[in-house]
């Protein structure tokens, strides 16, 4: 059945690109409007991006992890894409979140104008070389979310293509006990099915899958199972849908198209993550696209079609709503932090 669309807008917050890794090796390329980026600063004002989660991705191609390479992109993020265009904010606290969500709720009746906001994540551990201090460091620059692993083992974990499917070692879960202590958010996109398990045994804050889809539909290793889906939902975690091809159709050859995510909505619904699903588009982490959301430009469109299919407002929710409701609930306050 055919609904019939109102003039709502959705803003959107998006949990997983890799564009500073991007800008890692290349020094001239402009987050503007970059030519070789999926996200830059137009296309993030044309998709109504209100908030892109950075993530800071090693490449085995850089050589062994070392912690100048987050320090890197730190930098990057501060020096080249906060000073782009009139100026990207850095979220990093309960009331920014808060603040985010004000300038949300203004949209609801149309596009505004609005400087957008970044957040930053590390995508695996892999660059802190086991020490715990780097962590602690990360977090006190402004890091708020630690992807645990990428596919394979590292000293914290190992990754979900890890054959042997191990989980935290000694030294990962006092990490975890760190996160617990500091605050920092875990995501376990990536991680091995036993790893997922150690932490929702041991975590004090409920964790994301920044960027899976469902397995039942997909079965790629890097898609949640039913029972992790419903564990997520249980903890009241968050999973963002991904637009990585093969994550969505087995295989993922040919063109692949954004009515294809459907089946990955409904299935997550039917778990009961009505109030769970986020976006976590891994836009610059892909070298194929689904066609027709090839860049956060490509939103608008994207929400379009959902609320021919959704109520507009699961459609809000699943756009920014669930993820901003999770950062007001998790994020520290600043007050709290500078009275440490």
């Amino acid at each position: 059945m055919r609904r019939e669309l109102t003039n709502v807008s959705f803003p959107v917050i998006d949990f997983h690109c890799d564009v500073l890794s991007k800008m890692r090796e290349d020094h001239g390329l402009s987050f503007k409007d970059g030519a070789q980026l999926d996200v830059t600063y137009d296309r993030m004002l044309e998709g109504e991006v209100m908030l892109q989660c950075f993530a800071m991705y090693l490449p085995e191609s850089w050589g062994i992890p070392r912690y100048e390479f987050i320090l890197d992109q730190i930098d990057a993020f501060k020096t080249r894409v906060m000073r782009t265009g009139e100026g990207v904010r850095w979220l990093k606290w309960k009331e920014d979140a808060e603040e985010l969500g004000q300038t949300i709720g203004t949209a609801a009746s149309g596009r505004s104008r609005h400087l957008p906001w970044g957040l930053l994540s590390v995508e695996g551990a892999d660059g802190f070389e086991g020490n715990l201090y780097y962590v602690r460091m990360c977090y006190e620059l402004g890091v708020r979310f630690l992807g645990i692993t990428w596919n394979y083992a590292n000293w914290a974990a190992d990754g979900v293509l890890e054959q042997r499917n191990g989980g935290f070692t000694e030294k990962g879960k006092k990490l975890i006990e760190l996160a617990n202590e500091t605050g920092l958010l875990l995501d376990v996109s990536h991680l091995s099915e036993t790893g997922f398990w150690e932490l929702a045994e041991r975590t004090a804050r409920p964790f994301i899958a920044s960027h899976s889809n469902a397995k039942s539909v997909c079965a790629h290793p890097r898609n949640l199972n039913d029972d992790q889906i419903r564990a997520i939902i249980a903890m009241n975690g968050r999973i963002g849908l991904t637009f990585v091809p093969w994550f969505v159709r087995d295989g993922g050859e040919g063109a692949v198209k954004p009515e294809e995510l459907l089946r990955h909505i409904e299935h997550i619904c039917a778990l009961g993550g009505d109030d769970h699903l986020m976006l976590g588009s891994d836009f610059d982490g892909i070298d194929s696209w689904i066609e027709g959301l090839e860049h956060p430009g490509k939103y608008p469109a994207f929400a379009e079609l959902l609320s021919r299919h959704f109520p507009e407002a699961s459609v809000w929710k699943w756009f920014s709503g669930n993820a901003l409701s999770f950062l007001t609930s998790h994020l520290p306050e600043r007050d709290n932090a500078n009275a440490g």
